[in-house]
């Protein structure tokens, strides 16, 4: 199995099925493409009709999109443990990781995911409410179920690694957050897997300027 993801200090949507992999331990081969825009159509065609990052090779299989290849991670790899086993639980789970992943425009435009920088920045009032929709999202599901676990649906899931990019622009941004979304933004940084990754993005040398938002 291989995965095929951008450079770590950027590439927000390569983190979410690496971190996955990583979290549970699966095997996986790294295959790692610049971000930079010489080339990137032609190099990122090579892997899927996508042209975009991240991408899964299994065998002859091809799955792009970081959504999709969860789904697929977790149904073959894991026995469905990507999700929540209870069926309420895991249905609720898969609304949240499809509003981050279809959600928050301003956010993301605004906010680019740079691991290794920190960075202040004069934000929308587009992307404050998301920001303040996120943070509720964050304290109202710990909460519910903190019962089974520190996680947001008690134990790690996909829907923390939909979140993971989001965590690192926080830090990265110094985004001040209620003290129940600090505490699950702090528990994810400091994810083994999390850790790695950042320690790796941090050794990064090449610069994307359009991704270097923010005065320091």
């Amino acid at each position: 199995m291989k995965l095929v993801i951008g450079n770590k200090n950027y590439s927000s949507w390569s983190l979410r099925p690496w971190l996955l992999l990583s979290a549970f331990n699966l095997e996986f081969t790294e295959i790692q493409e610049s971000l930079a825009e010489e080339g990137i159509k032609e190099r990122f065609e090579q892997y899927s009709p996508s042209g975009k990052v991240p991408v899964l090779l299994d065998q002859d299989l091809i799955v792009w999109d970081s959504l999709a290849i969860c789904e697929y991670i977790s149904e073959k790899y894991l026995q469905g443990q990507g999700w929540p086993e209870d069926l309420n639980r895991r249905a609720e789970a898969r609304a949240v990781c499809a509003e981050m992943h279809s959600s928050f425009t301003a956010l993301r435009n605004e906010m680019p995911m740079n691991c290794r920088a920190t960075r202040t920045l004069e934000l929308s009032t587009a992307a404050k409410v998301d920001i303040s929709q996120i943070d509720s999202i964050w304290s109202h599901y710990t909460e519910k179920n903190s019962h089974i676990g520190p996680w947001l649906f008690g134990e790690f899931s996909i829907v923390d690694c939909f979140f993971a990019p989001v965590v690192f622009r926080f830090s990265t941004y110094g985004i001040s957050l209620s003290e129940p979304a600090q505490k699950y933004a702090s528990l994810l940084l400091k994810h083994e897997s999390m850790v790695v990754w950042q320690e790796a993005a941090q050794a990064e040398t090449e610069v994307i300027p359009k991704d270097e938002a923010g005065r320091e």
